[in-house]
């Protein structure tokens, strides 16, 4: 190595150690003698003794090189700028902020109050090439944790609290008590606002599920207990369904992976009142269970559920032959046609797509899970059809409903842990950075680049605001937290779509009932700009986890009066169409360009 690359390699370093020693992750000063004798020669006592508390301070922090997260990410800082130079943000949308997380995400809702609710787990290693999550660990390091993140109060630390889930006794032989470990669960709104989340980890055989029933009230921020549901459940999937009640399905039992469940929970059970305001907080709440099963097996946890507006729940899971329509009045199943790709997907995306008109979704598009496939499937009145493809397959992609109608996908890898370079690689293929739309005639089209490759344990919401926030995958987290000792494990990426970066005014939504308001009713809001609205949607607040979002819905409602400031609207016209609940209420303009939402609630 020439005295030329010698400088400008520790230059390199010596920047980067200052970067480290500025952040407060390095230790002021080393051991006496830690300096290399064949470093002091080649470089001089001082050069030589700054390698080395770098060296130590590697060494206290594990075995992940610091330097690696804070050079990992400035890499990608400056690739994400080099790729997105072409895509001109009032075509494309475009990345505008980043910031760090107390909390890795693996769990997110969108909240009707206007916060986010992230959750996952208590972290066992620092290394992003090792497992973080305590998915084999008994006792009290198996623990889960909850954070609120109110956007209004910005991106700092102070925009962040902590809302620690309750205490259990796992029953798993330790006796020890700590905070549900609630990760790797699965969740939907119940009509009153409230989230119920059902399972978890009991730290055993591999992924072996607990009984867990929780209820988080954003209204005061805190969690309630249930009664244990009646198995245990390790990656389950649950969705409101037209009466408000949830339904809880599939699984890994608590005798560990690979014991899928079958049985079909319901909660609350039928002997109990639908929760509907904000007064009724379930707690101690048993569920019960339909005289239905639903036979995802072991290859089929996670299963995308959905409620169409024929009032059933339909079922479809990652083998091509377990797709199915479930009756949660008359505790029915029906046989659907087998998927036509004909092989499993994995952890992928699917969306209820908005139907022309003003009622609910009809159709389902499935799209993911498979890197070998990028074409995407849509099932409607019984039949499956190929539609448009993506411009590559990929795995663990999260595709949210926008106020427009269209569809954006952010996220993916090339298979668990695996970002195209080998499981636990951080390294990652630059194609998995980048977002993909689809418009209104089903065209897809590649877009800007995230910092970040998410993968598996990836999500993202849809802001009131109009705005997407990206966040998950705690190894690429902990593969570029530039600070890896203070208590801000995860960030969170702001996406802009396109319809923010138009030039023009957009609508205002001034006032909505403060009250319920009934399906097939009509209501009034106010708006300050009336010339500008072209129409009204609902958007549901999403809830997802591994790729699964069971409450993605849009749908337009009719404008049937317009005089000054006040717009008469029509609600959806049954719970099938739209279950109840809250929703954010989108005024948009000729363009589709969307202000910014008002939550108002359905019954």
């Amino acid at each position: 190595m020439s005295r030329t690359q010698r400088s400008i390699r520790c230059a390199v370093l010596s920047a980067l150690a200052a970067a480290v020693l500025t952040a407060g992750v390095l230790p002021a000063a080393a051991h006496d003698g830690s300096a290399r004798p064949e470093e002091e020669a080649l470089l001089g006592a001082g050069h030589a003794h700054e390698h080395a508390r770098v060296r130590e301070g590697l060494e206290r922090l594990g075995g992940y090189s610091q330097l690696a997260r804070i050079e990992s990410l400035r890499e990608l800082t400056a690739s994400q700028a080099e790729a997105n130079a072409q895509f001109h943000p009032k075509a494309y949308g475009q990345f505008a902020e980043y910031f760090p997380s107390p909390d890795f995400a693996a769990h997110i809702a969108m909240l009707p109050t206007g916060k986010v609710l992230l959750f996952s787990f208590e972290r066992m290693e620092t290394d992003p090439t090792e497992e973080p999550a305590p998915t084999g660990t008994t006792g009290k390091a198996n623990a889960g944790r909850a954070f609120l993140w109110d956007p209004a109060k910005g991106t700092g630390s102070a925009a962040f609290r902590k809302v620690t889930p309750p205490v259990v006794a796992v029953p798993d032989g330790t006796g020890e008590d700590r905070p549900a470990p609630f990760f790797c669960s699965g969740h939907a709104f119940l009509p009153n606002g409230m989230l119920g989340v059902f399972g978890g980890n009991l730290g055993y055989g591999g992924g072996a599920g607990a009984r867990l029933s929780l209820v988080f009230d954003p209204w005061t921020e805190t969690w309630a207990l249930n009664k244990d549901m009646a198995v245990g459940r390790w990656y389950p999937s649950v969705v409101t369904a037209p009466s408000g009640r949830l339904l809880i399905m599939s699984g890994h039992s608590a005798q560990g992976w690979g014991t899928a469940t079958s049985l079909i929970e319901r909660f609350p059970a039928l002997s109990h009142a639908v929760p509907v305001d904000r007064a009724t907080v379930p707690r101690g709440l048993p569920t019960d269970s339909l005289r239905v099963d639903a036979p995802f097996g072991a290859d089929s946890d996670y299963p995308h559920l959905f409620t169409l507006r024929d009032g059933k729940v339909y079922g479809l899971g990652r083998n091509p032959t377990r797709q199915w329509a479930f009756d949660p009045v008359a505790e029915t199943r029906t046989d659907l046609p087998a998927r036509p790709d004909g092989t499993d997907r994995g952890y992928g995306s699917a969306v209820a797509l908005p139907a022309p008109g003003f009622r609910g979704p009809d159709s389902v598009l499935v799209l993911g899970g498979d890197r070998d496939d990028p074409n995407t499937y849509r099932l409607a009145n019984g039949t499956w059809e190929k539609q448009q493809p993506r411009a590559f397959g990929r795995t663990q992609d999260t595709t949210l409903l926008l106020p427009d109608g269209g569809l954006l996908t952010v996220n993916g890898g090339f298979s668990i842990r695996d970002y195209g370079n080998g499981p636990y690689n951080p390294s990652a293929d630059l194609k998995y950075r980048q977002t993909e739309t689809r418009d209104a005639s089903g065209a897809w089209r590649l877009g800007p680049v995230q910092r970040l490759p998410r993968g598996y344990h990836a999500n993202a919401v849809l802001l009131p605001d109009g705005r997407v926030a990206v966040t998950g995958d705690e190894l690429q987290q902990l593969a570029n937290d530039p600070r890896i000792d203070d208590d801000m494990n995860g960030s969170i990426e702001i996406f802009e779509p396109a319809y923010l970066h138009q030039g023009t005014p957009r609508p205002r939504l001034d006032r909505v009932p403060t009250g319920p308001v009934g399906h097939d009713s009509r209501f009034t809001v106010t708006t300050s700009t009336p010339e500008l609205v072209k129409k009204a949607v609902l958007v549901a607040p999403t809830t997802a986890t591994h790729a699964v979002n069971t409450s993605q819905r849009q749908l337009e409602l009719k404008i049937t009066h317009r005089k000054g400031d006040r717009l008469h609207l029509q609600a959806p016209p049954t719970a099938a169409d739209a279950p109840p609940g809250h929703y954010m209420l989108f005024l948009l303009d000729e363009h589709g360009v969307p202000g910014v939402a008002r939550f108002i609630t359905l019954r």
